[in-house]
């Protein structure tokens, strides 16, 4: 199932291609409309030049903001927004070497990837259970066990179209 989860079709491939992007686009998708929100992405690398865990873990927090602020600001809240994102690629670095598909391509089964998805910055148990639904259904990851910690409720896992948005 494609990703149609913006009117940019260069966001929506940035979704489906970069782990990092989808795991910024689901911190982002928090009191925005969601094609906002998983815009986010492609809006961050183009004023960054790229997307890196690294680079913007290691940044300058002030430094950021600024580039969440720039108008258009990247989200409704950019100064706790920038805060969570920065916060997710320092946990990318430090438990996963940098490589944000490492949280589930390395999960044992479906308790060990709902773990390693909550310990993430942004990330509750509602996003626990989207994430892994949108893992398994748009990218066929299915460790044993993780029907019981996906999403049952129609989510942006769900949404192959703009008619399927709502």
């Amino acid at each position: 199932m494609p990703i149609v989860w913006t009117d940019v079709p260069e966001a929506n491939e940035l979704l489906e291609k970069d782990p990092l992007a989808l795991l910024i686009g689901l911190v982002l998708d928090q009191q925005v409309k969601m094609e906002k929100a998983f815009r986010g992405p492609y809006d961050l690398q183009q004023r960054l030049g790229r997307l890196d865990a690294r680079e913007i873990a290691a940044m300058d927090p002030d430094k950021l903001l600024k580039v969440f602020r720039e108008r258009p600001a990247l989200h409704r809240f950019p100064g706790s927004m920038a805060k969570r994102v920065q916060a997710l690629c320092e946990a990318v670095v430090t438990d996963y070497g940098g490589d944000a598909a490492a949280v589930w391509r390395e999960a044992r089964d479906g308790d060990d990837l709902a773990v390693r998805i909550k310990k993430l910055p942004g990330f509750g148990d509602m996003k626990v259970k989207i994430l892994v639904a949108v893992l398994a259904k748009k990218f066929g990851v299915k460790p044993p066990g993780w029907e019981k910690h996906a999403a049952n409720w129609h989510t942006v896992a769900d949404v192959d179209s703009e008619e399927s948005i709502g």
